[in-house]
């Protein structure tokens, strides 16, 4: 029996599949398409400082214990609250660095800037050298907010205490900040 004409049948048939088949595949939209990303991310910032204008030098070496954020304000997310018991997350406005970080980072500066304090150290602390003064630092809220009416502002809030130093620290000052409604434009 010949299977010669059959052989040739069978792989020309297989050949026009292949071919088929690589055509319906070359047809498909296999890969989506490039699309810019829309994520946009955040840094706090410093206030710039006025050109010209000497940095103040303080005496005081002051030691920043934490910056503790409550726990809906753990998130990459801006966090933008809608109503008094409801909040949105924009997934594509993220922070570049952990809030508390940059919360604490700006808060150094700060103080530095303002006079009065020479030094800020961070946790953990080195044995030496001595600090006059522990700051904790807890963030009640750092968010937007958008009203009924499609008006958007920033907030934000903290307990800040003021501790002593050594072997048995006391709480010297406990005081809630508030800062002023300040304009935003919602991004």
């Amino acid at each position: 029996m010949d299977t010669s004409p059959r052989r040739s049948l069978h792989r020309r048939v297989q050949a026009l599949l292949a071919v088929a088949l690589l055509g319906a595949l070359a047809a498909c939209n296999v890969a989506q398409p490039a699309q810019d990303d829309p994520t946009r991310y955040f840094i706090l910032s410093l206030p710039l400082a006025k050109p010209g204008a000497a940095a103040p030098v303080g005496t005081l070496r002051v030691g920043l214990r934490s910056v503790a954020l409550d726990p809906y304000l753990k998130r990459r997310e801006f966090v933008v609250r809608t109503a008094e018991n409801e909040v949105q997350l924009k997934e594509y406005r993220l922070w570049a660095e952990p809030l508390d970080t940059a919360i604490g980072r700006v808060l150094r500066g700060q103080l530095i800037a303002q006079g009065g304090v020479a030094e800020v150290f961070r946790e953990p602390f080195a044995p030496d050298p001595a600090r006059d003064y522990d700051v904790s630092v807890e963030v009640r809220s750092c968010e937007g907010r958008v009203d009924a009416s499609g008006n958007t502002s920033a907030h934000f809030s903290a307990v800040v205490e003021v501790w002593s130093t050594g072997a048995s620290p006391e709480l010297l000052v406990r005081r809630e900040f508030v800062a002023p409604r300040t304009a935003w434009n919602g991004s």
